[in-house]
């Protein structure tokens, strides 16, 4: 089974009947049907035994639903995603709302969300529609922050399209000037794994050429928590990743006074989710982009941004 190109994602329902995909899961189906007969006769011999017979079964639970069940149910997607070596099989909802209305049901009790982007210009519509809430139980309160004073916001000019073959490389001449001022201590964020590729592939041959002591950390080559420790200790380190770096990032003080943002960080448009989520509230005679894009971009570039400024200390 082999697919063309790699690292690729698309939604189940693209594929061509006679895909060779159809017949490799039926394949896999049949063998794990073989497994758990082989596994059911010999259970009660070991814990370990009986352990593997709960899994295969929970597995072949979960093939016959992507193949058979969740294909014919409206609210969600099957897609695939191919990597060099393995293919992933996902079922996602086109909407937690329901799903999320049962939990809260079944735990009566006060839920509370607290965080800096919840809301689009204070407005909490987005989020409450998503989750299914009611937006008039919200409250928005003023940043502790003083932006003004303590960062500096910097929007080059006369870049091209992000689409355009030479974005990266006018990015990069704006980018690396703002690098050497600030001495390192930054984090280059980009919105995909190529854009990081290309951006660190450009900081390593340029610490060569002007014996830059800045030390490089690529997301990929270790672990975020690793990255994350290797880069506080630093005190000037440059750090390139994309989504995982975006939020849940706290660097207070010194080590970090410079984030780069590569483009405003909308979705891919290819991504089967997204797509099959528009789709749906077109049919629902709302405005994909201005009802779900544009919001999602807009919280999206507020927790990239939002990785500077984490202290009423800091400046950058």
């Amino acid at each position: 089974l082999a697919f063309e190109p790699s690292n690729i994602k698309l939604p189940l329902a693209q594929l061509a009947s006679d895909h060779p995909l159809h017949e490799a899961l039926a394949t896999l189906s049949a063998q794990l049907d073989t497994l758990i007969l082989t596994l059911a006769a010999q259970a009660e011999r070991a814990e370990s035994l009986a352990a593997c017979l709960r899994r295969a079964c929970e597995l072949h639970a979960a093939l016959k639903n992507f193949q058979t069940e969740a294909p014919t149910q409206t609210d969600k997607i099957c897609w695939i995603e191919v990597f060099a070596y393995t293919v992933q099989l996902h079922i996602t909802p086109l909407s937690i709302a329901p799903i999320f209305e049962k939990q809260r049901a079944g735990t009566p009790r006060a839920w509370i969300f607290t965080s800096a982007t919840l809301s689009v210009k204070g407005d909490f519509k987005h989020y409450a529609a998503q989750m299914g809430l009611a937006a008039d139980r919200s409250i928005s309160l003023p940043s502790p922050f003083d932006y003004a004073q303590q960062a500096l916001l910097y929007v080059p000019q006369g870049l091209p399209q992000p689409a355009a073959p030479n974005f990266i490389d006018a990015l990069w001449e704006v980018v690396l000037p703002v690098l050497e001022a600030a001495g390192g201590r930054a984090f280059v964020l980009c919105t995909t794994l190529r854009a990081v590729n290309q951006i660190a592939q450009r900081l390593r041959a340029v610490s060569q050429t002007r014996a830059w002591n800045f030390p490089l950390l690529v997301q990929g080559e270790a672990s975020r928590g690793e990255l994350l420790e290797r880069f506080q200790q630093s005190g000037n380190a440059i750090l390139v990743g994309s989504q995982s770096f975006w939020e849940g990032v706290d660097v207070r003080g010194g080590a970090l006074s410079l984030v780069i943002i590569d483009k405003l960080p909308f979705a891919p448009p290819d991504d089967p989710v997204l797509a099959a989520r528009l789709a749906l509230l077109e049919q629902q005679g709302l405005s994909p982009f201005v009802d779900y894009q544009l919001p999602q971009a807009v919280i999206a570039l507020k927790q990239g941004a939002g990785r500077l400024i984490r202290a009423e200390t800091d400046r950058g």
